[in-house]
């Protein structure tokens, strides 16, 4: 069996070691440009969120949330579903009941699927 120099195999292992250093500080990067992505509520290289199409399915003001029957969310990358979803301000609940037809905006913000605006579908 033929031997490696010393000096090879030290220079293999401070590569693989510089190699794993810098794949963790750009996972690093990566995870702290998505936490900033998710307190901010707009995904990267997005300007203003989609508007989509829903049909109420249940208003609860006492939770902040609305059953929502929604088409894609595009920049959830989500597809038509009937789900619930927090609100971002009460407010959005007021006026809104079962089976109205609306258009809303809706991201991840801290981890919850929220409706930003809604809008009565005309």
């Amino acid at each position: 069996m033929k031997k490696i120099p010393f000096c090879l195999a030290a220079l293999f292992v401070l590569g693989l070691v510089s190699s794993n250093a810098i794949f963790a500080q750009e996972m690093h990067d990566h995870g702290a440009h998505h936490d900033h992505v998710m307190q901010s509520g707009v995904s990267a290289g997005q300007g203003e969120l989609p508007k989509v199409v829903a049909e109420v399915r249940r208003v609860n003001t006492r939770a902040s949330t609305l059953s929502l029957r929604h088409e894609e969310i595009p920049n959830l990358d989500m597809p038509p579903m009937t789900m619930v979803f927090q609100v971002s301000d009460p407010g959005l609940l007021e006026g809104v009941a079962t089976g109205d037809r609306v258009w809303v905006t809706v991201d991840q913000i801290d981890g919850a699927y929220t409706v930003l605006s809604v809008e009565p579908q005309r």
